[in-house]
């Protein structure tokens, strides 16, 4: 399971409060590396989410398309190409 850009972020925060919170330094060092990493996971995880919409959007696009021609040609192979008209709900 891919975390999401939220996710990411909320704890990237976690990490950065918990650095500026603590008096022990290797605390304060190791969530600081920690609240960089998550923002760099927080960023690949924003460009994925963005590249599935889109991937999203294209594959209903195809599927509409070929759907209408789907729909085109069975009224082309009926004997009364205009009993396909009839059918359309308004």
């Amino acid at each position: 399971m891919l975390p999401s850009s939220d996710l990411c972020r909320l704890q990237q925060a976690y990490h950065r409060d918990r650095a500026a919170g603590t008096l022990l330094e290797n605390i304060r060092r190791v969530s600081t590396i920690a609240a960089a990493a998550w923002g760099q996971e927080a960023l690949i995880a924003a460009g994925r989410e963005e590249r599935q919409v889109r991937t999203r959007a294209v594959a209903d696009d195809i599927a509409l398309r070929k759907r209408e021609a789907t729909e085109e040609e069975s009224r082309a192979l009926s004997e009364n190409p205009d009993r396909g008209f009839a059918d359309i709900a308004i």
